[in-house]
């Protein structure tokens, strides 16, 4: 019920939006204006795939607008969780209930980009859906910049379908799927290709990764296992008006509370199909270790996810967990790519790892993952949360990725810079899109190259380029 009041009353902000805009009210930009423009996403939980992809999208569309034409605001629900990050950019604090802070904010800035990777969907929250179809519909309401930047859409309950289609028809969201082009093609949304903007993003040294490695017993030889486990079977979060009731009256529900009014999905069922993800994943790590000498890590790249590594670290007799509560995202991707294979059920565990050319293989709980394989090629590495023989499908892709690790290396930077080209083109549909809403913006003049629509890149990248970019080219 609580997530239908969300729904209606972030409708009814938009609606109020575009009737004070008919009436002349609201401020678009101006020429010899900077544009504001306002970054809505999942910042600030101590999630590294949300922050990643949001601190590349920042530094690409600065690098291609220019550093003193703009000023970029990002949402954040804690500051202290992205302490660091962002730099150059303002931050504004996201409270739990959202609708009169997005009724506020949007309006101060001269357009939105919604950041959320899992943008429309029903899976994780169907809140978190509704914020992004708010804060794109406020823009759009004003007639302002209106964009959805590496957007996935999934299934979204009915109420939610009825709403994008609403209130997003005037928003251009560029996705990084052709599946999710299909589902808001469905629902009359304006879509363009492109990716995820997480591929840019340069970690610390290798040098950062391989030092924690040791401290936590490596001998800097033998090869490194580090598996990202998270729990499929808590989401989606709901909004419960009486759960939180009896949580502060009596303590119930303490397990599964979110924070405020949100709640996991729990209940007997949930932990069964927990207890069997968890289960094969020990057992096929255990079984891998016993057939090869590996080091074995787990990384928790969500905050969240620290529970369940704990509890498969323990099934392995103590292995080390590192979280995103201990070392920030610069220090998690160092670690992923110090690594010599990855098994993650986080998309952006493999992501963040792909451009230092770790092998990985991917246990998804959604298409998110399932769709980077099967771009990869690489299906015979995807499993899903849920396969009742994941052990036996672990320890078989387990053991390719250790048979077989060059040759999967080496599809690995063919898709890398295939997505670095994609992710370039994102920044001419951006463009684009921002002059048709504001035709006076001042733009480079010239001629440029598709890199010239990336960040400044570090050479690891730089290498991958020049090395894959003929035979990306040539597929």
């Amino acid at each position: 019920m609580m997530d239908f009041v969300l729904e209606a009353w972030v409708g009814g902000g938009i609606e109020r939006a575009k009737a004070r805009w008919m009436l002349g009210k609201g401020k678009p930009w101006q020429p010899g204006e900077k544009l504001k423009l306002l970054f809505a996403g999942y910042n600030g939980a101590r999630n590294m795939g949300s922050d990643v992809r949001v601190e590349e999208m920042l530094r690409q569309i600065r690098h291609i607008l220019g550093e003193d034409r703009v000023a970029l605001s990002v949402m954040s629900q804690n500051f202290e969780f992205t302490r660091g990050y962002f730099a150059g950019t303002a931050q504004v604090h996201l409270p739990d209930i959202f609708p009169p802070f997005l009724s506020r904010e949007v309006p101060r800035h001269h357009g939105v980009v919604a950041c959320e990777g899992s943008m429309f969907k029903s899976k994780f929250a169907n809140a978190l859906t509704t914020m992004m179809i708010g804060a794109l519909g406020l823009a759009a309401a004003e007639n302002k910049l209106s964009v959805g930047y590496g957007a996935e859409a999934g299934h979204m309950d009915p109420s939610i379908r009825k709403m994008c289609a609403r209130y997003c028809r005037n928003s251009l969201v560029i996705t990084r799927n052709e599946e999710s082009r299909t589902v808001l093609r469905e629902l009359g949304v304006a879509t363009e290709l492109g990716t995820d903007t997480a591929w840019t993003f340069e970690p610390l040294p290798a040098e950062y990764g391989q030092k924690i490695l040791r401290r936590v017993g490596w001998d800097g030889t033998t090869p490194v296992l580090v598996v990202c486990p998270i729990n499929p079977f808590e989401w989606p979060v709901t909004a419960a008006v009486a759960k939180f009731a009896l949580r502060t009256l009596t303590g119930a529900y303490k397990d599964s509370h979110y924070r405020s009014v949100y709640f996991h999905n729990s209940g007997a069922e949930a932990d069964r199909a927990l207890e069997h993800y968890l289960t094969a994943i020990g057992n096929a790590v255990d079984g891998f270790r016993k057939r090869r000498k590996v080091f074995v890590i787990l990384v928790g790249t969500e905050r969240l996810d620290a529970r369940p590594a704990r509890r498969i670290a323990e099934r392995l007799g103590g292995i080390p967990v590192l979280s995103s509560d201990d070392h920030n995202m610069y220090e998690l991707v160092s670690i992923l790519r110090a690594c010599h294979m990855i098994v993650s059920s986080r998309y952006h565990g493999i992501v963040t790892s792909m451009p230092g050319l770790v092998p990985s293989a991917g246990i998804t709980m959604d298409e998110r993952i399932r769709n980077l394989m099967r771009e990869r090629e690489h299906e015979d590495l995807l499993m899903n949360v849920d396969d009742p023989d994941l052990e036996q499908k672990l320890l078989a892709a387990l053991e390719k990725l250790a048979s077989e690790g060059e040759a999967i290396a080496d599809g690995i930077a063919q898709t890398v810079v295939r997505n670095l080209k994609l992710m370039a083109r994102m920044g001419v549909y951006f463009e684009e899109e921002l002059h048709r809403r504001y035709p006076d913006f001042p733009t480079r003049k010239g001629e440029w190259s598709w890199e010239d629509y990336l960040p400044p890149l570090g050479p690891g990248l730089r290498s991958l380029i020049e090395a894959y970019s003929p035979a990306a080219t040539a597929q």
